[in-house]
């Protein structure tokens, strides 16, 4: 769970593009732009949210064994960990659909790797994970 929660961290997302830009594939700067503009308003959105709602995080409220994991900020509600993995998941998966279930399974694993190590409630990873598909989807309609 470390290792799926430490890769929604940003970079797996960031080699992802980085070989979206260093392939010859037409699509892939389609798909880079709809990732990127899905990963850009989820984060002003969660963000936003988090700091109106400012719903504490469980490791706050009760003592959990992964106590020695720091959060990336305050507040739990919505995952932006789901959110970003859902985001970039949803526009790669549209435009590359061999390597969907393997988005997928990424995005899923981050998802609920937040809740098993106590960084958010179970409600925090799903509203996050449906913003992301509804921002990964929308970036694909207004890019393609």
């Amino acid at each position: 769970m470390i290792i799926a929660t430490r890769c929604g961290d940003g970079w797996l997302w960031a080699a992802c593009g980085a070989i979206l830009l260093c392939s010859r594939d037409r699509s892939g700067l389609s798909a880079l732009n709809a990732a990127a503009l899905a990963v850009s308003v989820g984060i002003l959105l969660f963000r936003w949210i988090k700091r109106t709602v400012r719903r504490p995080r469980p490791i706050d409220l009760m003592p959990h064994c992964w106590a020695d994991l720091l959060p990336p900020d305050q507040f739990s509600f919505p995952s932006g960990h789901s959110i970003t993995a859902f985001a970039v998941a949803s526009p790669l998966g549209c435009f590359y659909s061999a390597v969907s279930p393997l988005l997928l399974f990424l995005a899923i694993s981050i998802a609920v790797s937040r809740v098993v190590l106590g960084m958010h409630y179970a409600s925090d990873v799903v509203v996050g994970s449906a913003i992301g598909i509804i921002l990964g989807f929308g970036a694909v309609t207004l890019v393609v």
